[in-house]
């Protein structure tokens, strides 16, 4: 009956966890976030926020009821490795199998994450403000938004990061059911290269890496070498894994440490 089915695996530790439904007027209509407020906080400090975005077919659960990103950030923390950081989970508003995060002609998924996402977090701690640092990181569908919204919006993010990053709207059409026709037609918003290229001023520090058994493989190393050859500062790495959660869950911990940096 069902084209796709996510299951959540809820035998995980919901410890810090909340999960919190808006009203998006970027979206037009109500939103899902999961969010993760580490338990032991240095208080009046203006904690990290990491936003961490999924795939297509996935929804706010996904990051932590199959990638256990809180489980994660929680061990970091405890081993001193990282600060203490908000992780803000969000859905990519729930269009067909994905929105790509991107402007559609009826709604602007982009503005949900930009502009919306991170006001939850001034809502669910007073140690997160406007003073906050605010971070991006992603996966597959939700590692191309990372990137492309990092080069767009570079003065919102200290630093970006992806895994196994799609890095062309046409990689996306060819997997979602729906057409991509309301999607945004600006270059920027359908090319992660051309969104770099066309950053206006510094960009956020960023990395990404790529499974060796993953099928975007080939895309990730044209990327790499496309931002080598023009002079943008990254890094890159390649993993063993493959196009999973098994790859996404082991290696998230790459993005916290390097936002810690």
């Amino acid at each position: 009956m069902f084209r796709t089915f996510e299951h959540a695996d809820l035998t995980i530790d919901p410890k810090g966890l909340s999960h919190i439904t808006v009203k998006s007027g970027a979206l037009g209509r109500r939103a899902d976030v999961t969010a993760f407020v580490p338990e032991d906080m240095a208080v009046g400090t203006s904690l990290p926020i990491v936003t961490l975005l999924h795939g297509v077919f996935g929804s706010h659960w996904a990051w932590a009821f199959k990638g256990e990103a809180h489980l994660t950030a929680r061990a970091l923390i405890q081993q001193k490795l990282i600060p203490p950081m908000v992780l803000l989970m969000p859905s990519d508003g729930l269009w067909g199998d994905g929105s790509g995060y991107v402007p559609h002609a009826d709604a602007n998924y982009e503005s949900w994450i930009v502009d919306e996402v991170p006001t939850i977090a001034f809502q669910l701690t007073k140690d997160c403000d406007l003073n906050s640092p605010r971070y991006l990181a992603g996966l597959s569908m939700g590692g191309f938004a990372a990137l492309r919204l990092g080069a767009k919006y570079a003065k919102n993010y200290q630093a970006v990061s992806a895994h196994s990053s799609a890095t062309h709207q046409t990689q996306l059409a060819s997997i979602i059911e729906e057409t991509t026709q309301s999607w945004s037609s600006d270059p920027h918003d359908q090319d992660v290269l051309a969104a770099l290229q066309g950053a206006e001023g510094p960009l956020p520090r960023m990395r990404f890496d790529c499974g060796t058994e993953d099928q975007l493989l080939t895309a990730n190393r044209s990327l790499h070498q496309s931002m080598t050859n023009a002079g943008i500062a990254h890094t890159y790495e390649e993993l063993p894994g493959r196009h999973d959660w098994d790859y996404w869950k082991s290696n998230l911990h790459r993005s916290l440490l390097f936002f810690a940096q």
